[in-house]
């Protein structure tokens, strides 16, 4: 999927589904249709599959902010 579909597809306040693929001390990346979100002060194994909210998308920087759901 290309980043235009992930806008047109999903937007601030979805909630989408997503693998985490990397625990930090500030967090949890999490990738969903080939992007990949950080979860700020969330802390799940990596591999785990995770239910999140969307709470920001940067357009410009192909990222967007999440939180568990």
């Amino acid at each position: 999927m290309s980043w235009q579909s992930f806008l047109a597809r999903h937007q601030v306040g979805d909630v989408i589904e997503g693998v985490v693929t990397r625990e930090v001390p500030f967090g949890s990346f999490v990738e969903s249709d080939g992007f990949t979100g950080l979860a700020y002060q969330e802390s799940w194994p990596v591999g785990t599959r995770v239910s999140v909210r969307i709470l920001a998308i940067d357009p410009e920087k192909q990222r967007f902010s999440l939180a568990s759901a």
